[in-house]
């Protein structure tokens, strides 16, 4: 078993999981410019991410969430259910709040957008590395804002996702086998839970904030 130990040459040896060639390879060349970090592994999705971080043991791993098939929350989950101690940083264009709880809550260690990639990245991967956690104030100020509302049931999420999907009540009502008065209360209490207008407001605040995804493969 490794410990988690840095390789013999003591630079932190770093993997990344992502399905965008173009910002894995801008990730290599930064990675590349410093003499304490080497990239060992590469992976396009969760599930070869997972079967990477086997393969390697690296020290940082940076992880995206939005990926085909295994999702980045699923990847870190199964690799952390396997290395208690993996230090896992997430990187993701999303600062949803909900999106970023649930990584944090699968393991995660650290949480960056890729919007500063460039400029953060590599003292991210030093504190997380060092054992610490990395949230930005930007991330901090937007979970902090959402900590005390009302969460949306399990119901209610499925209710949001087949609205984003373009369903009429009455198709939500059949595809959930409820009542459409049901749906039409569970629709009343998302817009009030959410502070939104109308349906398509709700949806538009739920991407915002990672409470569902849409399938990009879809569009």
């Amino acid at each position: 078993m490794s410990t988690g130990h840095s390789s013999m040459g003591g630079a932190i040896r770093i993997m990344t999981v992502d399905d965008h060639p173009l910002l894995r390879q801008g990730i290599a060349a930064l990675i590349n410019t410093q003499p304490d970090m080497e990239l060992v592994a590469e992976a396009c999705e969760g599930e070869e991410g997972v079967a990477q971080f086997r393969a390697h043991r690296p020290d940082v791993t940076l992880m995206d969430l939005q990926m085909p098939n295994v999702n980045g929350t699923e990847a870190i989950s199964r690799i952390r259910s396997e290395f208690p101690d993996a230090k896992i940083l997430v990187l993701s264009t999303y600062a949803g709040d909900v999106q970023v709880l649930r990584a944090i809550k699968a393991g995660a260690r650290g949480y960056l957008l890729k919007g500063n990639v460039r400029t953060e990245l590599l003292e991210a991967i030093r504190t997380v590395h060092a054992g610490r956690k990395r949230i930005p104030p930007e991330i901090a100020a937007e979970l902090a804002d959402h900590a005390a509302d009302d969460q949306l049931s399990a119901r209610e999420i499925d209710v949001l996702r087949l609205i984003g999907e373009g369903n009429a009540n009455k198709q939500i009502a059949d595809k959930l086998s409820i009542a459409e008065t049901t749906v039409k209360n569970h629709i009343s209490n998302i817009l009030s839970k959410l502070g939104a207008n109308d349906r398509a407001h709700a949806v538009t605040i739920a991407l915002q904030r990672g409470i569902i995804e849409l399938d990009v493969r879809q569009r």
